[in-house]
């Protein structure tokens, strides 16, 4: 704990230079903070769903007709109306950290417009999912508009991860680290992450945590769904062992080896605890932890896929070092072998 302090400290120190003065570790440090905000609250959204409290804040943009703080308000619980507005609170939280990267982003002295761009996405995605939480509230939770306020949130992160994984690298066209079809298995692993968040989303809106007693539900039969559902994770897994297989037998680099690995780990617990829920009939609780653990999967899998490429340029023998991310060249070493032994 201590430790962490320090290194809390440190960093709140490091800020005012990070911003007057920013390297492309700044930016990847803040890359990061967002994908951990966005992470949070997409899991805190699921709290507030899993605990009734959809509509604690009956009205948008205020919380209660006439008062942007919570007050009381006939027919809600003040519990419920403060994890409401405590989740809305978060969403300032994430504006900070998005204006943090735009910002870093725009002073780097390289000024890439690549991550400019990825930047930029941080506080436009803020902003949309702002406006459309207002429609969850105006739509009484409808399972199509909760169901994007979490797509969203995962695009959001999608984007803090690019930027992440582009802060570190050089802006030369891509360059696979390990064979084309290897690299075309881990996007379409990315794919099926994808396919299974969706069905996923479909399941959250047939069962039973809804928000709110108000809201509506979609039409379908649980156990239907629930089983797709199941089935694309089954393909999810097939499909990380079978990249995990092929980059153990190509020797791939380590850390994409790692990264896989730890991808169909995290996979294997997320369907342990699928079951146990479904198994258990659904409790509040593993539904927030299964939530978690997708939102981990959609991280994990954009984090191998960003990890079988480069964007770093290659050096010509014999040549200084080519500008990398953090944009200065490498000094020149003497050529050693035009003096006599």
């Amino acid at each position: 704990m201590k430790h962490l302090l320090g290194q809390a400290r440190r960093a709140l120190v490091r800020l005012p230079r990070a911003l007057r003065s920013p390297t492309p570790g700044d930016l990847r440090r803040w890359a990061l903070a967002s994908v951990v905000v966005n992470a949070g609250i997409t899991v805190t959204g699921a709290a507030v769903r899993v605990t009734g409290s959809g509509l604690g804040c009956p009205t948008w943009p205020r919380c209660t007709p006439g008062s942007f703080v919570p007050v009381a308000h006939d027919g809600v619980s003040p519990v419920t109306m403060a994890i409401e507005f405590g989740n809305r609170q978060l969403t300032f939280v994430v504006l900070v950290v998005a204006l943090a990267c735009l910002v870093t982003a725009m002073r780097l002295p390289s000024r890439r417009p690549d991550l400019v761009r990825l930047a930029w996405l941080q506080p436009i995605g803020v902003a949309v999912q702002g406006l459309w939480g207002g429609l969850v509230v105006r739509s009484a939770l409808n399972p199509v508009t909760v169901s994007m306020h979490f797509l969203i949130s995962i695009g959001m992160i999608a984007a803090a991860v690019a930027l992440h994984a582009r802060a570190k690298e050089g802006d030369a066209p891509p360059r696979p680290l390990v064979h084309r079809d290897i690299r075309t298995l881990s996007l379409a692993v990315v794919a099926a992450v994808a396919v299974l968040l969706l069905a996923g989303v479909v399941v959250t809106g047939t069962g039973p945590h809804s928000g709110d007693a108000l809201a509506s539900r979609f039409r379908f039969d649980i156990e239907t769904v629930a089983r797709i559902h199941a089935d694309v994770a089954y393909l999810v897994a097939g499909l990380t062992f079978a990249l995990l297989f092929a980059l153990h037998v190509t020797g791939a680099p380590a850390r994409v080896r790692r990264a896989a690995l730890t991808l169909l780990a995290v996979e294997l617990a997320q369907g342990g605890v699928g079951y146990v829920q479904y198994f258990l009939g659904l409790p509040a609780f593993l539904v927030n932890l299964h939530v978690l653990g997708a939102t981990l999967v959609w991280i994990l899998a954009l984090r191998v896929a960003f990890a079988t490429r480069s964007r770093d340029r290659v050096r010509a023998p014999g040549s200084p070092k080519a500008d990398g991310p953090t944009g200065r060249k490498a000094r020149p070493r003497p050529d050693l072998t035009s003096h006599p032994a």
